[in-house]
């Protein structure tokens, strides 16, 4: 009863956001203003204070990193090799890197935050912050960098697609979020109450809004064109990398909060950056938009095992 008091109700405000747009409450243009309001004031402002705030255990991030990224190396290399099998023509290597892509890029913050939070409570803020600070610029440097040497066509020097993607995460209003908050709870002086009281009810807007958005951008992604890929990829982010996780943070002993967060994260489906990137390179953008919309379907009926698992290893 407890796992389903924390996962329906967070995929019943995912379920609103999809039937207003649906039965055309609002329209589905609504999802940028209602996204833009998430992610670059009320997230920041939920992330800043749990930082400031809450208590962290003791954790390293490198065990942190090394269980979360070495379970996305493994999916990832997983991936490149199945996609090797299901294409027709081997020598399309630019597809094995959104395939691997849509594998392991999962949606930790529109529905990863709201999911952790509520399952472990604000003292996963310090293992959720270190994967979050890392996890964006790390995925679309290794995706891009692949891409670039896979290619036939090489646009340019590996290089020269850095400087963009450092530029637009020192912009990043979550990435913002996270550093003044760490910022902040150095100078060891907490919070005025009536600033505290402003923060929090920002905050407490952060996590519904999202799921509501994601709910509405749900509505643009179809299940359409090379279903066995999509299921596939499904599998991978919602089965192999959560496992290899779970197995990793076991092997690596973090601490029952931080491995929770881990797993946690590991098990979001795909989310919509993976698609952005399939996009962008005109590869998948149909097997990825499917993943998405199917994946975040499965995941109602995966998320409350990882969420039992998790609880129970607590």
């Amino acid at each position: 009863m407890a796992t389903v008091l924390i996962v329906a109700p967070v995929f019943a405000l995912i379920a609103a956001g999809y039937a207003a747009v649906l039965f055309r409450f609002v329209s589905e243009g609504a999802h940028k203003g209602i996204s833009e309001f998430a992610f670059s004031i009320a997230i920041p402002a939920l992330l800043f204070r749990t930082i400031v705030v809450s208590e962290f255990p003791d954790v390293s991030p490198y065990r942190m990193w090394g269980s979360y990224y070495g379970a996305l190396a493994i999916t990832w290399i997983a991936a490149l090799a199945l996609s090797a099998c299901l294409r027709e023509r081997r020598e399309d290597r630019e597809d094995g890197v959104v395939f691997a892509i849509g594998s392991v890029y999962g949606n930790i913050v529109m529905l990863g935050i709201p999911l952790v939070l509520s399952a472990l409570g604000n003292e996963a803020a310090g293992p959720m912050s270190l994967i979050l600070s890392v996890n964006t610029p790390l995925l679309w440097l290794c995706g891009i960098l692949q891409m670039e040497l896979v290619s036939h066509e090489r646009a340019g020097s590996p290089l020269s697609v850095i400087g963009p993607v450092f530029a637009d995460l020192a912009r990043n209003p979550l990435m913002l979020g996270i550093i003044f908050g760490v910022i902040w709870r150095f100078t060891g002086l907490g919070l005025n109450p009536v600033v505290d009281k402003t923060i929090e009810l920002l905050a407490q807007a952060g996590s519904p809004a999202a799921l509501i958005a994601l709910g509405i951008n749900l509505f643009r992604f179809e299940v359409k064109g090379e279903l066995l890929s999509v299921v596939v990829m499904c599998a991978l982010k919602l089965l192999a990398m959560p496992a290899a996780a779970y197995l990793l943070a076991r092997l690596l002993g973090l601490p029952p909060v931080a491995s929770g967060v881990i797993v946690l994260f590991a098990a979001m489906p795909t989310g919509a950056n993976a698609y952005i990137f399939a996009a962008q390179y005109q590869r998948l953008v149909n097997p990825v938009s499917g993943a998405v919309a199917l994946g975040t379907l499965l995941a109602a009926a995966t998320l409350p095992v990882v969420v039992m698992i998790v609880a129970g290893a607590r």
